[in-house]
C-alpha cells in the first residue's frame, strides 16, 4: 500500500494487536486470473515464524481455497479505526478534510489444513479466544462430536505463515501540535465509537497515553 514514512508502523507487536482486536479481515487472492476476496474472521498466531502465522476457515463451497494449492501469494487487510476529520477541528486557519486511520497488510502464501485433528484444534483455537472472558464461555465440547464432525466436513481450515506485514497508522503525524490537539477534541465531541477510538491512538502516539 502507499506508506509515507510519517505513517508507517514497524513495531511487531503494535501490528499484531491490531490485528487481534480487529481479526475480521479481507483476504484477497487470485481465483481464474481474477481477484477474488473474502471477510474471514482470522486468527493471528505468534508462533511460526518472524512474523506469526494467520489462521482461518471457509466453507468448503467457497471456490478461494482451492487456488491455495497453486502455492500463490495472498494478502490479510485488517482494517482498524477510522474516523473522518473536519478542518474546522484545527487551529490552522487553511487546512482540507481527511480521513485518519489504521490498517495492517499481512503477505503470505495461503496453505490448505485437511488434516481432521489439525482443522478441530484451529477451531478450538478461535472459540476459546472469542469466548474468553465471558460468564459461560462456550466450547465445542457442548456439542456432539457428530455434528461436531459434520460441520467440520462442510468447511476448509487453512493456515498462511505471514512473510511480510505493513502497518498505516495515518493519525495526524504531518500535523502540528494544536492541530492534533483539535482533531482529538473533535472526535470525542462526535459521540460516534471509532471517531473515540481514532483520538485515543492519536493521543498515544502523542506519547499521552
Amino acid at each position: 500500500m502507499y506508506l509515507p514514512r510519517h505513517f508507517a508502523e514497524d513495531d511487531p507487536a503494535v501490528l499484531h494487536a491490531l490485528m487481534g482486536r480487529y481479526g475480521f479481515a479481507l483476504l484477497v487472492t487470485t481465483v481464474d486470473g481474477e481477484p477474488f476476496a473474502n471477510h474471514l474472521p482470522l486468527l493471528h498466531r505468534p508462533e511460526g515464524g518472524e512474523f506469526g502465522v494467520l489462521l482461518g476457515h471457509m466453507a468448503r463451497p467457497n471456490p478461494q481455497w482451492r487456488g491455495f494449492t497453486d502455492g500463490a501469494p495472498a494478502l490479510a487487510v485488517f482494517q482498524g479505526p477510522h474516523a473522518y476529520v473536519s478542518p474546522s477541528w484545527y487551529a490552522s486557519d487553511e487546512a482540507v478534510p481527511t480521513w485518519n486511520y489504521t490498517a495492517v497488510h499481512a503477505y503470505g502464501t495461503p496453505r490448505v489444513v485437511d488434516d481432521h485433528g489439525a482443522t478441530l484444534a484451529i477451531l478450538e483455537r478461535f472459540v476459546a479466544v472469542h469466548e474468553k472472558g465471558r460468564p459461560e464461555p462456550w466450547s465445542l465440547d457442548q456439542v456432539t462430536a457428530e455434528f461436531r464432525d459434520r460441520q467440520i466436513r462442510g468447511i476448509v481450515a487453512f493456515e498462511m505463515p505471514i512473510d511480510r506485514i505493513e502497518g498505516k497508522f495515518k493519525l495526524s503525524q504531518n500535523k502540528s501540535t494544536a492541530d492534533r490537539e483539535g482533531a482529538t477534541v473533535g472526535l470525542r465531541a462526535t459521540g460516534e465509537a471509532l471517531a473515540a477510538e481514532v483520538a485515543g491512538m492519536m493521543e498515544e502516539a502523542d506519547g499521552g497515553g
